[in-house]
């Protein structure tokens, strides 16, 4: 019996395979490789190159390797994107999922774990616990929040039981060195100042210095990508031990402003870079943290990276050493298509 990883070759999925693999599990990842690498994953691990929307494609992977359980990772993930592009955004994120879900449930699949986001909430408070009203002000938040009650109303009727995991923002990098955040167009703070740091961008831009935060700029509650990995394992396990369907908040309770991450990375890389000032982005909220009591009281989560400097020290490794995988193919995998 396998675990399918959906999204596996990308930055938070390869984390997640890497674990699976550590664990003994049997895996075997659906990619686009539209924001993954073959590289990212380990050797031996089956990658089919394909997409989730693919139902065809879908049913055919959950029969041959007899797939129980899938963790759904692939998504499109850029708030500000998704304003310009919404139907692009609903139709990765929600179409496909419902997809991926109508092949899962005609497999019978018994477990999912679903990667949705912060972005759910909106601007409805700055601390938010599962229980806040869901008031996505981004397609990308609308597009997660419609995939929650696709889920939620699919197991209803027979279909798997779930843990949704909302992600505050995922930062940081393997501490093995074995994968990170590796899309060099990528949006998030800390891998555009770890670049901006390293001379492969000439800098940064903050959007929005006139918030109503203590330095005027938007402030997340950041988590380490690893911490986020424990997660999910301890999601696996309380499935299978039949417990219920949850929601739960990952992230860390506290947050950090742009500026302050900024200084993280001028402390970590020994350097200064350019700063630019810019009018904020649509969708972005002031401030968002998250209230995550109940994964530590339900699942026992207890975070091993709860430090801004550590997170910014290991986005900053990988980002160091992300030029000697670029444009390998690391590992032999098992290239399948349908």
């Amino acid at each position: 019996m396998a675990v399918l990883v959906t999204g596996g070759a990308g930055y938070i999925g390869s984390h997640m395979v890497h674990r699976l693999v550590e664990n003994d599990e049997s895996v075997v990842v659906i990619d686009n490789l539209s924001t993954g690498f073959r590289w990212a994953l380990p050797a031996g691990v089956p990658l089919i190159e394909g997409d989730i929307a693919d139902m065809a494609l879908c049913r055919d992977v959950m029969r041959r390797f007899h797939v129980e359980e899938i963790i759904h990772f692939a998504a499109s993930t850029v708030v500000s994107e998704s304003v310009v592009a919404p139907l692009r955004y609903y139709a990765n994120n929600t179409c496909a999922l419902r997809n991926l879900l109508d092949a899962a449930c005609q497999h019978g699949v018994e477990r999912l774990i679903f990667s949705s986001t912060a972005a759910v909430y909106g601007t409805a408070a700055q601390v938010v616990d599962e229980d806040a009203p869901l008031r996505p002000i981004s397609p990308y938040g609308a597009s997660k929040m419609m995939g929650e009650r696709i889920i939620a109303d699919a197991n209803q009727a027979g279909g798997p039981n779930y843990v949704i995991l909302r992600y505050f923002n995922v930062a940081g990098a393997d501490p093995a060195g074995r994968t990170g955040q590796s899309t060099q167009a990528a949006t998030h703070l800390i891998k555009v100042a770890c670049q901006a740091a390293l001379g492969q961008r000439p800098g940064l831009c903050v959007f929005g210095t006139d918030y109503p935060t203590p330095d005027g700029t938007g402030v997340r509650d950041y988590i380490h990508v690893s911490d986020l990995i424990d997660a999910h394992s301890l999601a696996l396990d309380h499935l299978r031990r039949d417990g219920p369907s949850e929601v739960f908040n990952c992230a860390y309770g506290h947050g950090f402003s742009v500026l302050q991450v900024i200084d993280a990375v001028r402390r970590a890389a020994g350097v200064d870079f350019p700063v630019n000032h810019a009018p904020r982005r649509p969708g972005d909220p002031a401030a968002l943290i998250a209230r995550a009591d109940k994964i530590k009281t339900v699942l026992g989560w207890q975070p091993r990276f709860d430090d801004l400097d550590t997170i910014v020290r290991h986005a900053l490794a990988w980002e160091r050493n992300l030029t000697r995988f670029e444009g390998e193919t690391r590992h032999e995998h098992v290239l399948l298509r349908h």
